[in-house]
This record gives C-alpha cells, structure tokens and sequence, in this order.
C-alpha cells in the first residue's frame, strides 16, 4: 500500500468513475484500476464492486476511504509545514467561496494574489455554505470565504469585511427615479425574487423582505445571483443584492441604498482551529480586507 494507491481509491469514490479517476491522478485508467486491484489483494479483501453499470464500494471500502482522506491531508500537512519553512506563503492554497461572493471578489484579490505571492499556487473553488463547509472540515479545503453565519463547527474566523445589501428594481420601476436612500418600507406588498434554497444570501434576504412585508414570488427561483438580476431587468420583480455585485454594470437594473439601519451581512475568512497553513490565511485575509 502507498499514498498513490490512496489517492487512486479516493479519487474513485469521489467521481464514481474509473476514468474520470485516471484523468484526475494523471494516469491511464488500467493503470489506475489495475492499482486498486493490487490494493485489495494486500488487503485481502473487496473494496469496490464493479460492474458495466454502477461502481459500488463496500462497506469496508468506504470506511477505508475515509481513513485514505486522513491521511492523504496529513501528509499534504507534513509538505506545507516543509515548505513553511522556508517561505509561508510558498506552495497550494485550496480556497473556497460560496457564489454569491465568488465573481466578485476574485477580480479584485487574484491579480494582487499572484503579484505579491508568486510563490503561492491557488486553487479555487465556488461551493454553497454547507458543501464548503464540510469540505473544509474534510481537509480538502484550506480556508472558505463566506457569510458569517452561527454555527458551532470547530473553525476559526477572520472577519474581512461588511458589504451592505442593496434593492435591485427595474430601470422602468417607479422608484427608480430616486434619488435618496430608500426605507425598508418601500418592500411592503412587493413581488421579491430569490435565489434557490441552499443560498444563505437567501435565507438572509427572505427575512429582510418578510419583516417589511414583501412575499417571494414563488414561480422562480435562481440558481445563482446573475440569473437573478437578469430577471429583474426584465419587471419580473425586485431583489436583494450584495454591494460588491452592484458594482457590475447591467443595463435595465437601478440599485437604491436602503436608509439607516440598512441591512448587511459580515464576509469572513475561516479555517480549521489546527490548520498549519494559519500564518498564510492571516495574510491572505488582510490582503482581501484591503482590497475592499
């Protein structure tokens, strides 16, 4: 047995694909499956069942992927501490961000990112809460960027910054015309539209909207925050969205600030309370907070 043949199982169990396995880990599928084969035979025992059809794991099979993924993100742990040594900031950075933070923001810290680390080797990926989460918790990721929610997981938080939510009407809406700041008020008895569940800017928008008397409009769900503001370009209704989105440019859509106390969200930075990789993130927060 050897990391190799761990990362072969892992990668298997994650896609439910030979092939796509082989393309992942950099080899040739008979290579790969042939591998896993000599794996089991150590073992002594089965840990996937193939067929033409399905590629099922065995019970054993999947308690040992979960032991592969352990020590498959110890010994990443072991190289990041080596690489540390010499320079903090040198080597991956697998970094999470939920959608509606994503498109955003990356303009702005990438660029930077790569000029002031360009020892540092980051990868990015664009998940929900819950996936980046546990994601997170698993090992696979270094550190999420996310809304700050409550939450009892074992992961540290750097705050990076407060955006406000703004109200995203038609150009064609009467209330476009306005100059000041708009109450909450303003939302009584209006259509919203939302992002589908599993958003937590959904969550957070609902209560807003539904405290000031607004109701979802239930024939439409977005699956992410761009479909969502087409949509209102459109008339089809009104929307809550982050201030860094209202930046973008799009033709038909006023964004009107909310008055005092406008609502708001804090986006933080978190990571495992034990990562290794602590001194790097610290850096990497305070490179994002000064970007905003």
């Amino acid at each position: 047995m050897n990391i190799r043949d761990l990362q072969y199982l892992v990668a298997v169990y994650e896609l439910n694909s030979f092939s796509k396995a082989a393309q992942r880990c950099y080899v040739s599928q008979p290579t790969l499956s042939g591998q896993l084969k000599k794996l089991e035979t150590g073992l002594g025992a089965r840990l996937i069942e193939r067929s033409t059809r399905k590629i099922l794991f065995t019970r054993l099979g999947e308690k040992v992927v979960v032991q592969a993924r352990e020590i498959l993100r110890l010994v990443d742990h072991i190289k990041d501490l080596a690489q540390e040594t010499d320079d903090p900031m040198a080597g991956d950075i697998h970094l999470g961000l939920i959608p509606t933070i994503g498109p955003f923001l990356l303009p702005k810290i990438v660029p930077k990112i790569g000029e002031r680390y360009p020892q540092m080797k980051l990868f990015l990926y664009e998940l929900q809460t819950d996936k980046l989460i546990r994601k997170l918790l698993e090992g696979e990721l270094d550190a999420i960027v996310l809304a700050k929610l409550d939450w009892a997981y074992p992961i540290g938080e750097i705050p990076l910054y407060t955006e406000k939510l703004k109200l995203a009407i038609s150009s064609s809406d009467p209330l476009a015309s306005r100059k000041r700041a708009v109450k909450l008020s303003v939302l009584d008895g209006r259509s919203v539209l939302m992002l589908e569940d599993g958003h937590c800017l959904r969550d957070q928008a609902m209560g807003v909207c539904f405290s000031a008397g607004a109701k979802e409009d239930q024939r439409f769900q977005a699956t992410s925050l761009d479909t969502l503001l087409h949509m209102v370009a459109t008339g089809a209704g009104t929307t809550l969205v982050p201030e860094l989105a209202c930046e973008k440019n799009l033709e038909g859509i006023t964004f009107l600030n909310f008055s005092a106390p406008a609502p708001s969200r804090d986006i933080i930075l978190a990571m495992r309370n034990n990562s290794v990789r602590k001194p790097a993130l610290e850096q990497l927060a305070t490179l994002i907070s000064n970007s905003i």
